[in-house]
Formats: structure tokens, sequence, C-alpha cells
């Protein structure tokens, strides 16, 4: 799922005010906080992005056996974007 970069925001916000809500964090400047939850957050994203990327130039590979329906795209696609994923040892 693709979050936009307010869903990115919101979720960081409530994470930095929850933390320090329950007395989890402190933070002296909790907007400093926030924007490097959304900068880790938007990497993350960035890398499964390209990770993705990966995954369908590899697939190109082999567009013929899955046109003639020989394989399932969906099916494939999961489990090279694991396998290259668990190689990186990359969290998805």
């Amino acid at each position: 799922m693709r979050l936009t970069r307010d869903q990115v925001g919101q979720i960081s916000r409530r994470i930095v005010r929850g933390l320090i809500k329950d007395e989890l964090i402190t933070a002296d400047d909790p907007e400093k906080t926030i924007d490097l939850i959304v900068q880790v957050f938007t990497e993350d994203l960035a890398a499964e992005d390209k990770l993705n990327d990966e995954v369908r130039e590899i697939l190109q590979g082999h567009a013929d056996e899955i046109s003639r329906g020989m394989v399932n795209y969906q099916e494939v696609f999961r489990k090279v974007k694991a396998k290259l994923a668990r190689d990186r040892k990359m969290v998805i």
C-alpha cells in the first residue's frame, strides 16, 4: 500500500505524540523528531519502490511465460520480491 506524504506525516505525528504522552520518550523539539520519523518512513518506502522496480525488470525476462498464463504474475512477483528482500536483509 502506498502512503501519501500527508499520511506519512500524520502517522509520524501520532507516533511521536503517543510516545511523548505515554512518557516513553522526551523531545525538546517534537517537530524535529516528527521530521526524522517522516524521513525514515520516506526512505523505507523509496527502498521498497526500488525493489518493486527491480522485480518488474527481472520478470520482463519471463514475459512470454506470464502472458501465456504458464505462471501467475502476482504470485511470482511476491516470491521474487520476498527473495530479494531476504537477500538484502530488508523487512517488507
